[in-house]
């Protein structure tokens, strides 16, 4: 809580995340600090906002019906894969607002190489000298690529004469402006794309992963998910996100530079150091949530849990700015997929987690089994 509700001009998130800066840009909202960062952030929400993002629900159904159509049927499978080619449908689709086909295709191509960069890469990407070098040229190239597509889609929605009518969050992004009418360039905006992308696309697609693991060995729980899928019970839904994010974060950790000395918990930390609140030890607290070994949705119904204790998303004003969008994205996916398949419960042990980059993923990549296919009722209203 200290370190979350600190004072940014103290705490600093983006220096703590400078070593993206290479891939996202040097003005995207995670790299960025104090005034210059509040200003985008104030920028960016719009497209977040809840109305906004409603409105792109049924586009995301749509899409995750289309992927769950081609799931084999009666072979154990590692769905992760298939969650990653959902999220990263919905954000070329939702967000980018991509509709022409070939542009849309060579996008699907060239996304999944920078969304795969290791953290070591990062580095490399910050230095032209070794980009120009063999092992990193077909990197620089799909860098080059993926700018191409998106400054071309920019480009596409500033000339947009319906600009006004689109729903998808970079015509809302080209339309912001500040107090003094100053919108966000070209080179922003593409940072701002790349960081939402890279940002949103596997850390969705993980915990929709990790909700199927867990489902498939709770059949109880499982069996009445099912049943608020077809009856349009949100709020079961929501709570079986909440409570898979508590008991399986996606993100372990985030970090915060310090500018000048503080005192945490008894101890006189120097400026420099970083801090990285852990949210895996605060999910996993008795004292803020009894059995937490559980997986237990009902913990999760009828109650707002502090943010101090619930931090799948970080917390203070470096909150997630698409957690509002993650969890409409959670909620419809979980629901297309227990709503068009019948899913085999399992009597085996649960996966464990891998460290892969930042997230903490499934070590098999999240097993699942279909016996069946339903005959998926028409969408709740």
């Amino acid at each position: 809580k200290t370190v979350f509700a600190g004072d940014p001009h103290i705490y600093h998130a983006g220096e703590a995340n400078s070593m993206l800066k290479g891939l996202l840009g040097d003005t995207s909202v995670l790299v960025i600090d104090e005034d210059v960062h509040r200003d985008r952030r104030r920028l960016m929400l719009a497209p977040f906002a809840r109305d906004a993002v409603a409105r792109q629900a049924s586009l995301i159904a749509e899409i995750a019906a289309d992927n769950i159509a081609g799931w084999p049927v009666g072979t154990a499978f590692p769905v992760a894969p298939r969650m990653s080619q959902i999220t990263l449908e919905v954000i070329l689709r939702t967000v980018i607002g991509a509709t022409d086909a070939g542009r849309l295709a060579a996008l699907r191509e060239v996304m999944p190489r920078l969304l795969s960069v290791r953290p070591w890469e990062t580095l490399a990407i910050a230095s032209p000298k070794l980009m120009r070098r063999r092992p990193w040229r077909a990197l620089a190239a799909a860098i080059d690529e993926a700018d191409r597509l998106l400054y071309a889609e920019i480009a596409d929605r500033r000339a947009d004469p319906d600009l006004a009518e689109r729903t998808d969050a970079l015509a809302l992004l080209v339309q912001a402006a500040d107090d003094d009418g100053r919108v966000m360039s070209d080179r922003e905006l593409r940072d701002q794309l790349m960081t939402l992308l890279v940002a949103g696309h596997d850390t969705t697609a993980t915990g929709l992963s990790w909700a199927l693991e867990r489902l498939t060995r709770h059949p109880a729980i499982l069996a009445r998910a099912v049943q608020a899928a077809c009856d349009g019970d949100d709020d079961y839904l929501d709570a079986v996100a909440k409570e898979t994010l508590r008991i399986r974060p996606v993100v372990f950790d985030v970090g915060r530079v310090l500018k000048a000395p503080v005192e945490l918990a008894g101890h006189r930390l120097p400026a420099g150091v970083m801090v990285m609140p852990g949210m895996v030890v605060v999910h996993a607290s008795d004292a803020s949530y009894p059995h937490a070994d559980r997986f237990d949705p009902d913990r999760m119904l009828g109650t707002t849990h502090s943010p101090s204790t619930y931090l799948p998303f970080g917390g203070g004003n470096r909150r997630c700015l698409g957690a509002t969008f993650a969890m409409v994205e959670f909620r419809v996916v979980l629901a297309e997929v227990l709503r068009r398949v019948e899913l085999e419960t399992t009597d085996d042990a649960g996966e464990r987690k891998r460290l892969k980059h930042v997230i903490f993923v499934p070590h098999r990549g999240a097993r699942i089994r279909i016996r069946s296919r339903r005959t998926a009722p028409a969408r709740p209203k």
